[in-house]
C-alpha cells in the first residue's frame, strides 16, 4: 500500500509498504477521505513533542473498513465508518475525575496514518470514538469528526449568557467551525476577526453578525465601535499566537471569559497584566482536546450541519502531491485540502511503469 510518512521537518515520503493485520479489538480501514489541518501543519513545519520522525502521518479520516481483529464486536467489514483520533484509557487519575482529554495515556492509543491506502484504528479509538458513517454524509464529512469534536470540547467551556457579544480571532478552519457552532447553539452578537476576505465571506455566511479584517482596521478600535466600548464578553483565540493570547486578555470586557485553543509551542511564554486579570475578574482557560461526549456531540453536529462545512475544502489532491499541499498551507494559501485516495489510480500508474520496466528489460536481455 501506499503511505505517507513524515521523515522530517518539511519531508514527507511516498513509501510503498505492506497493509498492516489488526491485532486484538483493532481495524483496518481503506482510507477513502483525508483531511489536512493545522496540528499537521505544525507537525510538517516543526515536528511534534510527542512523536519521533519518521512517522506516520495524517490523522482525520474516514473509510471503509478493510479487516477485523479478534474481539471486534459492533463493526465488520465493509462497514463504512468515521472516527476520531484517539481515546481515553478510562483508568487513569483524569479519565476517573471525566477528564477524559487529561488521559496521562492518552497517546499510547493515538491514531496516525490518514495518508495512507490502509490505516490501522487502535482498539480504544474501535470501541469508544468509532461510528457508522451515516448515508448522508460523504467521506470527505464525515472526515471533520476530529476536528469538531475539538470544537465541541471548546464549546463545552464557554460561560455565555444570550446576548453576549462573542469574538472568535482567526479566520482558520478551526475558527470558522467555531462561528458556525457558535451560531448554532446560542442566542449572541458573534464578531469574528481575521485577515483573510474569502475567509472572513465564509465567516458572514456562518452566521457572523460582525468581521473585522485586522489588515484594514484596528481590532481594538472597531471592537470598541461594536460593542459600545465595553468589549466582547468571550473571546476564543484561535491562531496559536502568544502575541494574540496576550492582546485576547486585554480586549475581553470586566467579568469575561478568554477561551485560548490555538496551542503555541513548546516552552512559549506569554505575559499579562496581573491587575487586569484581578481586578477586571477575567477568566482565562485553556482548552485541548475532546472527550467521548465531544465526539458524540460532533457526530450529531455533522448529520445536522455538513453542507455547510464543506465550504471549508480548499481542493482535493492525490497523495502524490502531498508536499505541494503542506508547502502551499504553509504559505497560507487554502484552509482544508481532501487527501482523496486515488490510489487505484496511483497503483495503476506504477504498475504499468514497472511492467514496462520489465518488459523493456526482457526485450534488451533477448
Amino acid at each position: 500500500m501506499l503511505s505517507a510518512f513524515l521523515t522530517n521537518i518539511r519531508k514527507i515520503e511516498i513509501k510503498d509498504v505492506k497493509i498492516p493485520e489488526p491485532m486484538d479489538g483493532e481495524v483496518i480501514v481503506r482510507v477513502r477521505s483525508a483531511l489536512t489541518c493545522g496540528t499537521d501543519l505544525k507537525m510538517y513545519l516543526r515536528g511534534h513533542p510527542k512523536f519521533k520522525f519518521p512517522m506516520l502521518f495524517g490523522h482525520e479520516c474516514s473509510g471503509v473498513i478493510y479487516k477485523v481483529g479478534a474481539g471486534v464486536k459492533n463493526f465488520k467489514e465493509g462497514d463504512e465508518v468515521m472516527f476520531a483520533n484517539s481515546a481515553s484509557c478510562g483508568e487513569c487519575y483524569y479519565c476517573r475525575r471525566g477528564d477524559e482529554n487529561l488521559c496521562v495515556n492518552l497517546f499510547e492509543g493515538i491514531f496516525l496514518g490518514a495518508y495512507s491506502e490502509f490505516a490501522k484504528v487502535p482498539a480504544r479509538i474501535v470501541k469508544k470514538n468509532m461510528f457508522i458513517k451515516p448515508k448522508n454524509l460523504s467521506f470527505t464529512q464525515s472526515s471533520f469528526l476530529e476536528p469538531i469534536s475539538c470544537v465541541m470540547n471548546g464549546i463545552r467551556n464557554l460561560n455565555i449568557r444570550e446576548g453576549d457579544s462573542v469574538l472568535v480571532i482567526g479566520d482558520g478552519a478551526i475558527g470558522l467551525m467555531f462561528t458556525l457552532a457558535i451560531k448554532k447553539f446560542f442566542n449572541v452578537n458573534l464578531i469574528v476577526a481575521g485577515r483573510h476576505k474569502e475567509r472572513l465571506d465564509i465567516a458572514l455566511n456562518f452566521g457572523a453578525d460582525e468581521i473585522i479584517n485586522v489588515s484594514e482596521f484596528s481590532l481594538f478600535d472597531r471592537l470598541r465601535e461594536i460593542t459600545s466600548g465595553i468589549g466582547p464578553n468571550l473571546v476564543i483565540e484561535c491562531t496559536g499566537k502568544p502575541e494574540v493570547w496576550e492582546e485576547s486578555v486585554e480586549l475581553v470586557a470586566k467579568g469575561g471569559m478568554v477561551i485560548l485553543f490555538g496551542g503555541c509551542p513548546a516552552g512559549t511564554k506569554v505575559n499579562f497584566d496581573a491587575t487586569r486579570i484581578h481586578y477586571d475578574q477575567i477568566t482565562i482557560k485553556g482548552v485541548f482536546h475532546f472527550t467521548s461526549q465531544d465526539v458524540r456531540k460532533a457526530y450529531e453536529f455533522l448529520c445536522d450541519n455538513s453542507d455547510e462545512l464543506t465550504r471549508l475544502i480548499s481542493g482535493k489532491y492525490r497523495i502524490v502531491h502531498i508536499h505541494e499541499v503542506f508547502e502551499k498551507l504553509s504559505r497560507r494559501k487554502g484552509l482544508l485540502n481532501d487527501i482523496s485516495k486515488l490510489f487505484d489510480v496511483e497503483r495503476s500508474v506504477e504498475s504499468f511503469k514497472s511492467y514496462l520496466f520489465n518488459f523493456i528489460k526482457n526485450k534488451n536481455m533477448g
